[in-house]
């Protein structure tokens, strides 16, 4: 739990280095709290509780703070507020290990079999070494 000096702080630098464009949200700490509650829990955006609102709106939001770079700016500066930020490792979807159903594809064996194999193989006319030998009339 953060104290509520650790969030005047976060949410004051939030503030500070969000977009400038569009509509600044209603709630920039619940929405925090939100994003905090989503990575926290590891869920889908529509599973998030309704005390954060809509979820919509959170992710709408969320995007358009992550298109417009804020959330790199925002970590750069809460590393700049820390004597230990040298000292810890951040990490990010690159290393975050995803759940197996978050590849996207479909699931089962990738060869396919022939329903019948026996009509992919049907005899031709021409014996086997025929058709390899050399089919220039020239000769």
């Amino acid at each position: 739990m953060m104290t509520e000096e650790k969030w005047d702080l976060v949410v004051d630098i939030f503030r500070r280095v969000r977009s400038k464009r569009g509509g600044k949200g209603q709630d920039d700490r619940r929405f925090l709290k939100a994003l905090h509650y989503f990575v926290v829990h590891n869920i889908t955006w529509r599973a998030l509780p309704a005390e954060f609102g809509d979820w919509n709106t959170v992710w709408k939001r969320y995007w358009r703070l992550s298109s417009a770079g804020s959330f790199e700016a925002f970590f750069q500066a809460l590393a700049a507020c820390s004597e230990t930020a040298g000292l810890i490792q951040m990490f990010d979807s690159t290393t975050a290990r995803a759940h197996v159903s978050a590849a996207g594809a479909k699931g089962g064996s990738q060869i396919r079999h022939l329903a019948a194999p026996a009509a992919a193989s049907a005899r031709r006319s021409t014996s086997s070494a025929t058709s390899m030998g050399c089919r220039s009339t020239s000769i």
